[in-house]
């Protein structure tokens, strides 16, 4: 089969793989839809994969064939898969801890440890507990959309535990950062500041939620802040941007007592100011939690309720759409790119 991969030069191109065949629970799909990650382009200029690891995690397709063990889908259904595909018989499974399965983010094995979805079929593992039906109402574009920007945007909500009322700080409006609002709002936020400068990302700040913009271009966004909160800071804080100064700068933005969930990936941390007094706050009893997005089909299936509902559409993410699979890389090197204009490309295979 041919597919988009990680070279052994350390780039990214086309390779062509045998085909894979499923037993006991797996099954393999014919991938429809797939979406190139901000991640995908990262672990490539970071050289993190093996040569010619198939790209991509964000995606559905349709069940060509089904293991020996599958109970639950059968050849001819489309699914969904989540990035996050752990190995559920593992003790750190048991704990509550599944994207962790086996070390750290090893529940993330699509792209990772196992081929992804960027080919002509892909192995799902375990797929009665890692994948689900699309329901009714809901796109195919919208359900791929559901499994990584608005999942992980949601999880940054959630760590950040908003509540109702809460003035609420998203830095970063990338496409996870904008679902994170939107996750800030369905969680009740009052106010929500969305730090980011983009035309396109800001204008789409707005439209799940966002009350205020603070662009880091006019000035020091934790005073920006400070100012715009009369001096109290925010209730929390979604990080989803910025460089390894970010998760610092969060912790500075939110009140004593305050929260900041973590969903950017940093390589180095930098100057977590964990005595900030400039403008007040100082750590005072601030709880920071980070994580990788939860995965699996009961994960899977509530995201897609709140498409299906209209709680939410994270369709006009979309600015880039793309037909065959040979496009998939035109929609990566876009990924690349990251011209003013681009928040998000989606390729129909």
């Amino acid at each position: 089969m041919k597919a988009f991969a990680y070279l052994p030069d350390g780039t990214a191109g086309w390779v062509e793989k045998e085909r894979p065949h499923p037993s006991g629970y797996d099954a393999v799909i014919r991938p429809l839809l797939v979406a190139p990650c901000t991640s995908d382009v990262h672990n490539v200029a970071i050289g993190c994969l093996q040569p010619n690891r198939v790209l991509g995690h964000e995606g559905l397709g349709e069940i060509v064939e089904v293991g020996d063990l599958v109970r639950d889908f059968r050849v001819g259904d489309v699914v969904v898969v989540p990035p996050v595909t752990p190995d559920w018989r593992t003790v750190p499974s048991q704990l509550g801890a599944h994207q962790h399965c086996a070390g750290l983010i090893t529940g993330q094995k699509l792209s990772n440890s196992e081929d992804g979805l960027m080919a002509e079929y892909a192995l799902i593992r375990d797929i009665d507990a890692n994948a689900a039906r699309i329901p009714d109402g809901v796109t195919l574009e919208g359900a791929v959309l559901a499994a990584d920007m608005l999942n992980t945007g949601l999880y940054g909500a959630e760590l950040a535990e908003v509540q109702p009322g809460d003035t609420v700080v998203v830095m970063g409006i990338g496409p996870v950062g904008l679902m994170a609002v939107a996750g800030a709002r369905l969680r009740g936020a009052g106010r929500i500041i969305a730090i980011g400068s983009r035309p396109k990302c800001v204008e789409l700040a707005r439209l799940y939620g966002a009350t205020d913009i603070v662009n880091y271009k006019e000035g020091d966004v934790e005073r920006q802040v400070h100012l715009l909160t009369d001096k109290q800071g925010a209730d929390c804080c979604i990080c989803a941007g910025g460089g390894p100064e970010a998760l610092g700068q969060a912790a500075a933005m939110v009140r004593w007592g305050g929260t900041v969930g973590n969903v950017n990936y940093f390589t180095t941390y930098g100057d977590l100011p964990l005595n900030n007094v400039r403008f007040g706050f100082g750590m005072g009893n601030k709880t920071i939690r980070g994580g990788e997005c939860p995965g699996g089909r009961a994960r899977m299936e509530r995201l897609l309720r709140l498409l299906q509902y209209g709680r939410v559409d994270p369709t006009p993410l979309i600015t880039h759409r793309f037909t065959g699979l040979d496009q998939v890389e035109d929609a990566f090197r876009l990924m690349e790119k990251k011209p003013p204009a681009l928040v998000k490309t989606m390729v129909a295979l």
